[in-house]
């Protein structure tokens, strides 16, 4: 039988080398790295920057073959400010971004507490029948919210109100997942001197498991925000009238059958992103934090 052959040792003369190589390695493996991301990121960013500079150009400009504006204007912003609704828009798609953003944040929280540290008959499959919701299409549940919408179970019909837009994204199985991954690391042990201490099972939830959770409520709330901020299919279906009529829905006013005022599209969709800049820029840690944390927990 062969003996086992020697261990491979570097000498004390190879180990300098070995040390130099692996940082070679890494080196360059960072090298890479950030050249492919920096390619992902031009893709990104080239079509934003080329709406912004396009905003900024005359209705004959854009057609020429310039990235950026040769004889830049404001005129544009202008004219959409003062001449158009889109203030009105804009207004609209706030309110209703803002509404289903509040109603989100507390009943999606609210169900996933319920989901996460309670134990009740049907739990497991009225769990997964919100779960199941989201396989259905946005758009096969478009006619019934319409019909909801023209005959009301209460009040008058729901058509060119704020309530009538938001109304389908009040509360979202996506957030009930979240928050219910979220809170199922709460310990439950907190809560049981919670209660030792005379806490009411609201007050769990309001006083102790919601400051604990902010991180992954704040990231719900910014992705509901942008959801809701750039939604078009449901407010262009349930609303008529123009003072009425959001953001997105209301841009498509600058286009019609005989061409598109793609300058005033541009600057249109230019103001629009505004809010979510602002909104990502300050509130990127909580959309960090909040997605890691909800993925330790399955």
């Amino acid at each position: 039988m062969d003996a086992a052959q020697p261990a491979m040792v570097n000498t004390p003369e190879q180990v300098p080398q070995t040390i130099s190589n692996r940082k070679r390695q890494t080196v360059i493996y960072r090298a890479f790295s950030y050249l492919v991301l920096s390619l992902i990121g031009l893709t990104m960013v080239i079509p934003f920057v080329w709406m912004i500079s396009t905003s900024f150009k005359d209705a004959t400009e854009i057609y020429r073959p310039n990235f950026f504006p040769q004889n830049p204007t404001t005129d544009n912003y202008e004219e959409v400010i003062t001449d158009t609704a889109l203030p009105r828009w804009y207004l609209n798609s706030l309110i209703v971004a803002v509404m289903t953003t509040i109603s989100v944040a507390f009943f999606d929280s609210l169900a996933g507490f319920v989901f996460a540290k309670y134990q009740f008959p049907g739990k497991r499959a009225i769990f997964l029948l919100f779960l199941s919701s989201l396989m259905i299409p946005t758009e096969m549940l478009i006619i019934p919210w319409f019909i909801m919408s023209v005959d009301p179970p209460i009040g008058a019909t729901w058509v060119d109100t704020y309530w009538g837009i938001a109304f389908p994204g009040v509360i979202t199985a996506t957030g009930v997942f979240l928050m219910r991954q979220f809170m199922q690391s709460v310990p439950d042990e907190l809560l049981d001197a919670a209660r030792i201490d005379g806490v009411s099972e609201f007050g769990l939830f309001w006083r102790i498991v919601i400051p604990l959770s902010l991180p992954a409520i704040g990231a719900l709330s910014i992705f509901n925000f942008l959801g809701n901020w750039n939604a078009f299919i449901w407010p262009l279906i349930v609303t008529s009238d123009l003072n009425m009529m959001t953001l997105p829905v209301g841009l498509q006013f600058f286009s019609s059958e005989n061409g598109a005022d793609w300058h005033l599209i541009m600057t249109g969709a230019s103001l629009s992103v505004v809010p979510l800049l602002i909104i990502v820029i300050v509130f990127q840690r909580y959309i960090i934090e909040g997605i890691t944390l909800t993925g330790l927990k399955g």
